[in-house]
């Protein structure tokens, strides 16, 4: 099946050189990684892990096209999605626990995940959607230099929990068409007693700002899919735990009042969450349409509420 016509910048670095000579500086540096901003300096190469336990290879739990995401994504075809096992954070009430922390599916070298991209462009999927590849990005790098190289032509979307670190997120200019990062938390305190990572507000916002210099505002074209831009995700939690209005006054003063924003309320205590008395109901009607409010107080006005 023919894949729309996309203007996408990884050709551009394709072309010049500049992916491939950035896929392997990259894909070296597995050696001493730093690649998300836990900075473990582990071998990875050599067979090391860190937090994230994935070695040289990235795991891959599925893939396929995906009629779940935000509509600019989902088109009438689906995003095509990759769901990469492990994850860099340890949120404690995750509901995809199953492939977050563990080594759910199977190890794939970079041609494999090339030739997975190729096939959800043949399949007629509208994007390729990285799903958690904080921890996998040299592996994603050459796998799209393979895979442009093949004919790949499909816009790349990096569907992240957030925990980004400024060198990578740099490393990507021009390779990420779309960026769709969670927002988590406002509060460190509360980031590391349910997710079990530090300074996730300042890590966060910092490559949230990276993010949009990169790409700017979500861009939908006639058809009404995303073409590139930022694409924001916040999780509602009970009793207000992820900080939702010092988020949205973030984005709509520091970002940009025409960030795309989707409002989540789909949180279920899962995975350890009864271990937290707090997080052990589901979100009140009452706290969603305080969020909201909240989110149209501030500025915001491109909502997807899901």
């Amino acid at each position: 099946m023919a894949a729309e016509s996309f203007e996408v910048g990884y050709l551009d670095l394709l072309h010049s050189g500049e992916l491939k000579a950035r896929a392997a500086e990259f894909y070296g540096r597995l050696s001493k990684c730093r690649v998300c901003p836990w900075n473990c300096r582990v071998d990875r190469l050599g067979g090391e892990v860190g937090f994230c336990c994935t070695g040289e290879l990235g795991r891959v739990s599925s893939y396929g096209p995906h009629m779940g995401e935000e509509p600019p994504l989902t088109g009438w075809r689906g995003s095509g999605t990759i769901f990469f096992s492990r994850c860099n954070l340890h949120c404690q009430f995750c509901q995809n626990h199953d492939i977050s922390q563990r080594d759910a599916g199977d190890e794939v070298t970079p041609e494999e995940l090339a030739s997975i991209m190729l096939e959800l462009q043949h399949v007629g999927c509208h994007n390729i959607n990285f799903v958690s590849p904080s921890h996998v990005v040299p592996q994603i790098l050459v796998a799209v230099l393979i895979a442009a190289e093949a004919g790949l032509r499909l816009p790349l979307v990096y569907n992240t929990g957030g925990y980004d670190s400024m060198w990578t997120l740099k490393t990507l200019d021009g390779v990420v068409d779309i960026y769709m990062p969670d927002m988590k938390y406002a509060s460190a305190e509360i980031a590391h007693r349910y997710s079990m990572i530090p300074h996730y507000p300042q890590v966060n916002r910092a490559a949230v700002r990276e993010m949009f210099r990169q790409v700017g505002d979500l861009q939908i074209n006639d058809m009404g899919l995303a073409t590139r831009g930022l694409l924001v995700r916040h999780l509602l939690l009970p009793d207000d735990l992820a900080g939702t209005e010092q988020i949205v006054q973030f984005l709509a003063a520091e970002i940009s009042p025409d960030t795309y924003l989707n409002l989540m309320d789909q949180y279920r205590p899962a995975y350890r969450a009864y271990s937290f008395p707090e997080l052990s109901r589901r979100i009140r009607r009452e706290e969603w349409d305080a969020a909201v409010r909240m989110a149209r107080e501030a500025g915001l006005h491109r909502l997807d509420k899901t």
